[in-house]
């Protein structure tokens, strides 16, 4: 059986500014990402075990596990989600060079 998945010891600063998060909710105007993040790791940190976690934030077990071993490699820097978002460019810069020639 695989060792579970579980965050680092949480410095006090980073308790505190995870607490914030949480606290102050995705509802009030923050980024539901970083909430749910913060969520994720602060139950990681209080014992919960992935599939508990996933069941409470409707979240995916594997993205569970993604966000933890993210903080144990970066720390909170694994809040901010790494993915930009919208479409794929269609044209290259050659091709819009040519387009407006």
């Amino acid at each position: 059986m695989a060792d579970r998945v579980r965050v680092r010891r949480l410095t006090p600063e980073e308790v505190q500014r995870l607490q914030r998060l949480v606290h102050r909710g995705a509802a009030a105007g923050g980024n539901v990402v970083r909430w749910q993040r913060a969520t994720m790791i602060l139950a990681s940190a209080a014992g919960n075990s992935v599939p508990v976690i996933a069941r409470l934030l409707a979240a995916d077990e594997g993205t569970v596990r993604e966000v933890i071993h993210r903080f144990n490699k970066v720390g909170l820097a694994c809040l901010d989600p790494e993915w930009v978002g919208g479409r794929s460019r269609l044209f290259t810069s050659a091709d819009e060079d040519l387009v407006a020639a």
